[in-house]
């Protein structure tokens, strides 16, 4: 889990990474991102270029989660080959879903909910090791 934000404003996004099976096998990984629109934070760790994704967001929608008890649309943005990225409002904030390898993208098609744990942290939360797609987004401040 991680945040992005400073002492004065406080935590302006959040993230929270996941690994565990790909449906067509193998490893994924999974962040899931929620921000208040301009951090960018999910932009950066998906690879796309500036801060939202505006323009972006066109036509279908390519996913829905179940996110705060709603159904939630997601959308994909263009994103390095390597991963696949998801994007949505939820709340006011920004929700994206970024997915290694890119055919990890298929785990969308089952039911996924969300919860924010502003609201409730379940005791069964389990915490492992750090993702390593965290650990070469952070950064310092100067």
């Amino acid at each position: 889990m991680g945040y992005a934000g400073d002492e004065r404003t406080g935590a302006q996004a959040s993230v929270l990474a996941c690994a565990g099976p790909a449906p067509l096998g193998g490893p994924a990984d999974l962040l899931l991102v929620a921000e208040e629109p301009g951090v960018g934070l999910g932009a950066g760790l998906a690879g796309f270029g500036g801060t939202d994704p505006g323009a972006s967001v066109t036509g279908a929608a390519a996913a829905k989660i179940e996110a705060a008890g709603h159904p939630t649309a997601l959308w994909t943005v263009p994103a390095p080959d390597d991963r696949s990225v998801f994007v949505g409002e939820a709340k006011g904030l920004w929700l994206w879903a970024i997915l290694w390898p890119a055919a990890a993208g298929y785990v969308l098609a089952e039911h996924l909910a969300v919860h924010d744990l502003r609201e409730h942290v379940p005791a069964e939360l389990v915490i492992g090791a750090p993702s390593p797609y965290l650990a070469r987004a952070h950064r310092r401040s100067p």
